[in-house]
Formats: C-alpha cells, sequence, structure tokens
C-alpha cells in the first residue's frame, strides 16, 4: 500500500504546484498567500508519504484529497483533477490493501513451518 499511496501522493505535490501557478494569475490573491499555502499542501504531501502505513495516515490523506477538491473554488480546474486524484487514492488504498494481504499470504505459505521470520 505504500508505494501506491506514496506515488499518488507524490503526483499530487506536482498537481498542486502547478495549481499554484495558475492561482499566481488571480489578481485577488498575494503571491506570497499562494505559495505558503501550496507550499504547506506540498511539504504535507511529502511528509504523508512516510507516515501513510502508521494509524491515521490514510485519514489524513482523505483529509487532503477533501483540501485538494475544495481548491476548485480558487481554480476551478482543482474541481475536475482534485476528484480524478481522490479517485487514485482510494485506488491506491483499496489495490493497496489487496496486495499487501496477497504478499502476506504468500509469505505464510512459503515459510517453513516451525520457523520464525527472525531466525535467520
Amino acid at each position: 500500500m505504500r508505494t501506491l499511496c506514496a506515488s499518488t501522493l507524490i503526483g499530487e505535490v506536482f498537481l498542486i504546484g502547478f495549481a499554484g501557478l495558475v492561482a499566481m494569475k488571480d489578481p485577488d490573491l498575494s503571491m506570497s498567500t499562494v505559495w505558503t499555502v501550496s507550499g504547506i499542501a506540498m511539504l504535507l504531501c511529502v511528509l504523508l508519504c512516510g507516515v501513510i502505513t502508521r494509524p491515521g495516515g490514510v485519514q489524513l490523506g482523505w483529509a487532503l484529497q477533501i483540501a485538494l477538491i475544495a481548491s476548485g473554488f480558487i481554480v476551478p480546474t482543482m474541481f475536475f483533477m482534485g476528484v480524478m486524484f481522490a479517485a487514485l487514492w482510494w485506488a491506491s488504498v483499496h489495490y493497496g490493501r489487496k496486495i499487501d494481504e496477497a504478499k502476506a499470504r504468500f509469505a505464510a505459505r512459503t515459510q517453513p513451518t516451525g520457523t520464525s521470520p527472525d531466525a535467520a
């Protein structure tokens, strides 16, 4: 799950950066505000890559997806892009968990009985 979710989050870093470039064109927003918000969101994406498997990591990812969709009020294209990345996030979590379960079943099946994984 970690690899799929981290890949989605890194894609979101680029998306947020490009959305910041578009938001700079809005005369009602200062450049410092745009880049402060964008920078914090980009940093959160990168930090979330490291804590995705910890308790609450997936929920934080969902909060980020909601924030991306809500950013469509500033950059209207982000409504569409936010929904697309939310779908990618769902797929990453859903299929990542299935892959993790399959790996665990395979590892349990191939491990000799009576042997602990730390014995080697």
